[in-house]
């Protein structure tokens, strides 16, 4: 008669989660290719060092011209121009658009240099060697400025996302060639059990063989759960040859998981030989199915003895060690692959055509999921990045209801609602002060779009420049801006009048962003005329210095802190706020209170970075 020891002191499962939870299973981070990067969950703040796409470039077939050339042209006014040459996408232009010139060009194509926006080829006519334009077009008309997909010095992705096809693509677009990310937990698996066979080897019923489905489906486990799954041969019900594997899987490997074995009986050998090499945390748990299962240590490193039927063992599994694997190796909780919540804005499509459309989820203050279109045009590849999964709308349908309830196809079954979802301005500080915010996610749409964002009930918090918006002031500062010019330039007279010069190539800002609306202020209150204050208009802070840093522009509008970052001369206008609004809906939730917690380090923030101030 074999001996049996009673497992008396159940434990529950919140019990065995917290000693499983003070173990340690694994961590650190190391550096991989970017081809071996997908699945992986990043493990640093990855900034744009370069614009995205990196050139000016048509978004139509048409002609590039110079807008003021066709600013009278109508159906019942064409304006004529001498076509000069033509440009294809992916070559060099050796030809520049002059006055009363124009040049052919396909879409994707570089901006010839003196173009300012492109016809559509509709709104032409060829005549012999030259074009007929029946459509007035505005600067920068039918032109994807550089950097309006991914601009540089914006935050591009940032640490804890979980890198897929669609992130990954955005590194390669940035030309990442490698990439920080969390180690994976090394998972030895051991099977236990004389019965058991190999898959793929013969079989014998008659002596009660079975195949092994622990190993592939606890494995499998294991690599869905962010770990890295190390297979050990399976060890039949002897003490010492148990004993000889925990202690190697020990050695090599970051957490020993065994199926099998676990039970009081006298056969049951795996609780003794945790006893004997280690420390025996918890032997049973009050679960059903799973009441045999074993925490422990040996040698060190953390123990789990799962029972040995296969539901037994994936059911504990699932409860309580891929909670801690996830947790490990910064993979979040599983999720179904749709998701439903309520829209938050009304979205059209009337071209007749079925629609993926591209969305985010966030939660609201009630914890409800709110669903918000993300869609920044199909040759943007943060549109997928920054997306959860998509809505359908079918062919007929042309309307989606703000409030309306919609299923959404999630891109894998761990997408979820963001910690914290902040939309607005991008600005050096924030980036900073967002770092230190956990699974957080940053849309630099700029002030207008964090505006719209909370008036809408998407964000949780609006990053606004100049702007006024209702809701508490989570951090706020103040930064200098002014026109940055190369190193060596010639700076004479107002300021602001240099980016009005006739004879010089500007950068300056869009006006979804909130440092625009300080520009033109700032040029009325000078006697300036800001229609004057022409050149192309980028999205991103950085772009017009980064313009003016690589030659591609005289003259731009920036902030101090990036001038003195890449050498660039400064002439100083003027300070603008920046604040970071909370939504009121959105108080109580934990990131926005991590984010209040981060933002008692501001000071620090601030004192780093050049015509900072709070």
């Amino acid at each position: 008669m074999t001996d049996r020891k009673e497992m008396r002191d159940l434990v529950s499962l919140d019990r065995a989660r917290t000693v499983l939870g003070d173990l340690a299973v694994g961590g650190g981070t190391e550096r991989v290719a970017l081809q071996e990067a997908s699945g992986r969950v990043l493990a640093e703040r990855v900034d744009a060092d370069l614009d995205v796409p990196g050139f000016d470039r048509a978004s139509v077939d048409g002609y590039a011209v110079r807008a003021g050339d066709v600013a009278g042209a109508g159906e019942a006014s064409p304006v004529t121009l001498e076509v000069a040459g033509g440009v294809e996408a992916g070559e060099r232009p050796d030809v520049g658009v002059g006055a009363g010139e124009a040049v052919e060009i396909a879409t994707g194509a570089v901006i010839p240099a003196g173009a300012t926006a492109v016809v559509m080829v509709e709104d032409t006519t060829e005549r012999d060697d030259a074009v007929e334009i029946r459509r007035a077009v505005p600067p920068g008309g039918n032109v994807m400025a550089a950097g309006a997909d991914v601009a540089a010095g914006d935050r591009a992705l940032g640490a804890g996302v979980r890198l897929t096809p669609r992130t990954v693509g955005l590194l390669a677009a940035l030309g990442r060639e490698a990439v920080e990310v969390r180690r994976r937990p090394r998972v030895a698996v051991v099977a236990t059990g004389a019965e058991l066979v190999q898959p793929g080897d013969d079989l014998d019923p008659e002596r009660g063989q079975i195949y092994d489905v622990n190993t592939e489906a606890i494995a499998t486990g294991v690599a869905e759960a962010g770990g890295e799954a190390v297979r050990y041969t399976r060890v039949p019900d002897d003490r010492e040859a148990m004993a000889d594997a925990v202690t190697r899987a020990a050695e090599e490997c970051d957490l020993i998981l065994t199926a099998g074995s676990t039970s009081a009986s006298g056969a049951d050998l795996l609780y003794r030989v945790v006893d004997d090499v280690g420390d025996l945390l918890v032997h049973g748990v009050a679960l059903k199915p799973g009441k045999p299962t074993i925490i422990g240590r040996v040698d060190g490193t953390a123990y789990v003895g799962l029972p040995g039927y296969p539901a037994s063992a994936l059911s504990v599994f699932r409860l309580l060690v891929a909670p801690r694997l996830r947790r490990a190796a910064g993979v979040e909780t599983e999720r179904s692959m749709t998701a439903t919540g309520r829209l938050a804005v009304d979205e059209r499509f009337d071209e007749g055509r079925r629609r993926a459309l591209p969305v985010g989820l966030v939660e609201d203050g009630a914890g409800e999921t709110v669903v918000y279109p993300v869609d920044k045009g199909s040759g943007a590849t943060t549109t997928l990045a920054a997306a959860d999964g998509v809505v359908d709308m079918p062919a007929d349908t042309r309307r989606l209801a703000a409030g309306s309830e919609v299923t959404v196809e999630l891109f894998s079954p761990d997408a979820q609602p963001p910690a914290l979802l902040a939309v607005g301005e991008s600005d050096p500080a924030l980036v900073r002060l967002l770092d230190g915010v956990d699974r957080n996610r940053f849309l630099p749409d700029g002030s207008r779009a964090g505006q719209r964002s909370l008036r809408d009930g998407i964000a949780d918090v609006g990053v606004l420049a100049g702007a006024d918006a209702d809701g508490e002031i989570v951090a706020d500062w103040r930064r200098e801006w002014g026109v940055v010019l190369p190193p060596d330039a010639d700076a004479d007279g107002e300021p602001l009048s240099l980016l009005a010069a006739p004879d010089r190539t500007v950068a300056t800002v869009n006006h979804d962003l909130g440092l625009r609306a300080a520009v033109d202020d700032a040029a009325a209150e000078a006697g300036l005329d800001p229609a004057s204050l022409g050149g192309i208009e980028t999205a991103g802070i950085e772009s017009p210095a980064r313009r003016v840093a690589d030659g591609r522009a005289d003259v731009g509008v920036g902030l101090r802190a990036t001038a003195e970052r890449l050498d660039l001369a400064f002439l100083p206008v003027g300070t603008q706020r920046v604040a970071v609004v909370a939504n009121d809906d959105r108080l109580s939730k934990p990131g926005v209170g991590q984010l209040r917690a981060q933002a008692a380090d501001l000071g620090q923030i601030v004192a780093a970075l050049p015509g900072y101030e709070r």
